[in-house]
Formats: structure tokens, sequence, C-alpha cells
């Protein structure tokens, strides 16, 4: 029945869009919550922000709802995150809501953490592509200067503007990632767990080690899960960490067998500058 809505209205959109004249697309639309942040800090209040995954949901498993269709239709441009699985299941329905919204994937040319990295003539063919770029500051200034620049063409006489904004957003990157490399210094090396690896880029930034229950999107085996136990209870480690958006069963159950406890984090938190900084000092608190 839910498919069958959603093809509904998906038609419904596309009729619409294609009768009359069509109004000026005043919408961007974005993946996660912490993108609608980093195009707010370029483009102020010109554009409405139109974000797929709500507060609490997964990018892992979440559905688009067909009455999300109707800022999809109104959308001047699509930033994708790059690799979230939500991304690649919806992005044949999303782009036939609005087949003349571009589609920007903001992880094209950063230093990406994949299982396989193959060149294959004039192109590199990537497996297993770790999608949580935004957690490092480096990257998302990176990805602000995509936005700078595709932002700049929608309203070229807001370009002098737009680049003033990046400029400052930059910065406030530039001194978010010196602030946390001076706090974890003292702690490169340090070994963590968390359930779902969502903290990759932030370790390797800053020289710490992650240790998941979670392997290749599938939940532990007994047999990972005794490693990652005798791992954590030969470095005395004593905390995992785990996403809002998670089941917390199988983190409770790894704490009980280190006597240990479970933290939640919230990656996806639209106040992202706030929240690496809460993150940090939390690792911090539990070394």
């Amino acid at each position: 029945m839910k498919r069958f809505l959603f093809i509904l209205a998906l038609a419904f959109i596309a009729a619409s869009c294609g009768s009359g004249k069509q109004e000026e697309a005043k919408v961007i639309t974005v993946s996660i919550l912490p993108q609608k942040t980093f195009v707010q800090k370029i483009v102020g209040d010109d554009f409405s922000v139109n974000v797929l995954i709500p507060p609490g949901g997964s990018p892992a498993t979440y559905t688009l709802l067909p009455s999300q269709l109707k800022d999809i239709a109104r959308s001047a441009i699509w930033f994708r995150i790059g690799y979230i699985a939500f991304e690649h299941s919806w992005k044949d329905k999303i782009g036939q809501a609005n087949t003349k919204m571009k589609v920007v994937n903001m992880a094209e040319g950063l230093d990406l953490i994949a299982d396989q990295m193959e060149q294959h003539g004039d192109h590199v063919h990537i497996d297993g592509v770790d999608p949580h770029v935004w957690m490092s500051p480096v990257m998302v200034k990176q990805m602000g200067k995509v936005i700078l620049d595709e932002v700049s063409k929608l309203k070229p006489e807001k370009a002098d503007e737009y680049k003033a904004n990046y400029e400052k957003f930059a910065n406030e990157c530039d001194e978010l990632d010196a602030e946390l490399r001076s706090k974890l210094e003292p702690y490169k090396g340090r070994k963590f767990i968390v359930f779902h690896p969502s903290l990759s880029y932030y370790s390797r930034e800053f020289g710490l080690e992650q240790y998941s229950l979670e392997t290749g999107g599938k939940e532990p085996t007994p047999q990972h899960m005794k490693e990652v136990v005798d791992m954590a209870n030969e470095d005395n480690i004593r905390v995992i960490y785990i996403q809002s958006e998670f089941d917390k069963d199988h983190a409770r159950v790894f704490a009980e067998e280190i006597n240990g406890k479970v933290f939640q984090v919230w990656p996806l938190s639209p106040d992202w500058a706030e929240n690496l900084r809460s993150m940090t000092d939390l690792l911090i608190e539990n070394f």
C-alpha cells in the first residue's frame, strides 16, 4: 500500500511540474541534517533547505515518504553526501520526482576510506566506501567549497556574498580542526569502541583507533563480538558508543561482557561543530 501511494504521489508531482510555467526553484535538498547547516552557513536564508532524512531517521534504513516529494519537485539541486545506503536506494525515484534538479555528489574528490579502490582506465572503481565524511572538519571545508560553487551558479548576483560566507565558514572549520587536534594530541593511538563505524574519518584525522561491533553493515557475529571483547579487556576499555538511531541491545550485551557502560552519540546532529566538540570531550573523559 505504501509503495502504491508513493508511485501515485510521484505521478501527481510529475504531472504538476509538467503543466504551466514552473516556479523558480528556491529549495535546496540535502540528505542529512549536518548538510543543512553547511548550506545555510553559505547561503543564509536565500534558500529553503529540505532534509530528506529527518531527526531520528537512519541513513541505512530510512524510507522516503510521499509527502516529501513536493519539496524535491521544487528543488534546484540535491547535494548527496555520497555513499549512504538511503541515497543509493532512492536516487532513481528522487530523480523522477524532479528531472530538472541537479544532483551533486559531495564525496567526489575527497580522500575516501574504502574497502577496495582499483584503477579502471580513466576512472577509479570504489567498493565499500565509508560514508561518514562529515565527521572530519577538513573534509567539511572541502564540501563547503562544492556548495559555494553550485549556489553561486544558482544566484550569480550573490556570488561575492556567498564567497565571503564560505571563507568565514572555512575559517571556522580550520579553527575547529586545530582545537580538536590540540585536545586529542595526548591521546594519539588510543582505542575506542563503537557499535556502528561512524567515526572512521574522525579517527584518521586525529590519530585514534576505532573498533566497531558492526561490520559491513551487518550485526556482529559471536566470533567478532568475542574478538572485540578480548581486545577491550586487554586494553582496559570499559565504554562502547552507539548512535541514537541504532538498536542498543547488542551494545548493552557487549557492555555487560566488559563490565562497562553504553554512551550515545549523534553524528547526525545539525549542531555540527558543537557536536564534534562534545563528542571529543566525551571520548577524552573515558580514555
